[in-house]
């Protein structure tokens, strides 16, 4: 078995383009069945707020591993100055059940999450009227927003003309990609931000909901944390992606806020297999760039298992990481 920590994701990388391809070849063995996910369970004790949930997946092809993440969600963590998540994920043989990999870090979440947004962005931007022009803001400047911001400089190098962030902690711009850094400034307030992107990242662990205000008409909302939107924001929205209904319409997020109070169905809502393998966006869309698009994803076990299973390609190919008998 070989043990990958944080530290050695690090030294490995993020290669944004092999992740994507990564994420976009298990959305279409998912879609093609050759892919198994049971509904996630949570683990719930003590503060509601906490949460340990368990992601066990198969994902085919030339993948063709099983595996499980295990990962806590402690928001008041980060008042003690911890991290939020914690995780652990364990790879099996998928012909003998033999476990042959153990990847410990929340970061593996927090590049699974980005790289699923930067599949759903990219699809977005190749039927904007050209050249595209993407004003990103980020809502959470934690690492799941910092690492969406570096996947937009790797992925989007000439289409991000500005980006925005705003944090009720402070921002460090120090932390933005020296390609972006001359284009990021900070907002005092998240309205401030809403008003002037046409891409809004929500990175929070926010206890309530905050965003009052309806989408800017041609934008992209990549609503990472689930519950940051007041149900009364959304309902103008034409058009709504997520990655499984049946997961996210669940769990007090805003896919179930919207369709306890307001009749939301999973018909009403677009698949994200049906954005990458039958271009469904590109249907839907009769004038690109000025309808708003939210996409809400939950988060899939079969991505976990695709990224971790290229960092465990990764780490033998580059010899990272430590051997365990």
């Amino acid at each position: 078995m070989i043990y990958l920590g944080e530290g050695h994701m690090k030294r490995i990388g993020t290669d944004w383009q092999a992740l994507l391809q990564e994420i976009e070849e298990a959305v279409r063995l998912l879609d093609n069945g050759d892919c198994t996910q049971p509904l996630k369970p949570y683990l719930r004790y003590g503060d509601p707020r906490n949460r340990i949930i368990a992601m066990p997946a198969y994902v085919g092809g030339a993948v063709h591993t099983a595996g499980l993440k295990w990962i806590a969600s402690f928001p008041d963590n980060l008042r003690q100055g911890l991290p939020r998540a914690h995780s652990v994920t364990i790879l099996n043989d998928a012909d003998s059940g033999a476990p042959f990999a153990l990847l410990h870090g929340a970061l593996l979440s927090a590049v699974r999450t980005a790289a699923v947004s930067g599949l759903m962005l990219r699809r977005y931007s190749d039927i904007l009227p050209a050249p595209a022009d993407l004003r990103v803001g980020i809502i959470g400047w934690g690492p799941v927003g910092r690492l969406h911001l570096e996947m937009c400089a790797a992925l989007f190098p000439d289409a991000v003309s500005q980006v925005i962030a705003h944090d009720i902690r402070p921002v460090d711009l120090e932390l933005v990609p020296p390609s972006l850094q001359a284009a990021t400034s900070i907002a005092d307030s998240w309205p401030a931000l809403y008003r002037q992107c046409n891409v809004v990242i929500t990175c929070t662990a926010s206890r309530d909901r905050y965003v009052s205000l309806p989408p800017q008409p041609g934008s992209l909302l990549l609503h990472v944390s689930l519950r940051d939107y007041e149900a009364n924001a959304l309902r103008s929205i034409p058009h709504i992606v997520v990655d499984d209904w049946r997961e996210v319409c669940r769990e007090n997020t805003d896919i179930e806020q919207l369709h306890l109070l307001h009749g939301l169905q999973e018909e009403d809502t677009i698949s994200l297999r049906d954005v990458v393998c039958r271009d469904a966006l590109s249907a839907v869309l009769t004038d690109p760039g000025k309808e708003s698009v939210m996409f809400a994803p939950m988060g899939m076990a079969v991505f976990d298992i695709a990224v971790a299973s290229w960092f465990v390609r990764e780490s033998r190919r580059l010899d990272i990481g430590i051997a365990l008998e």
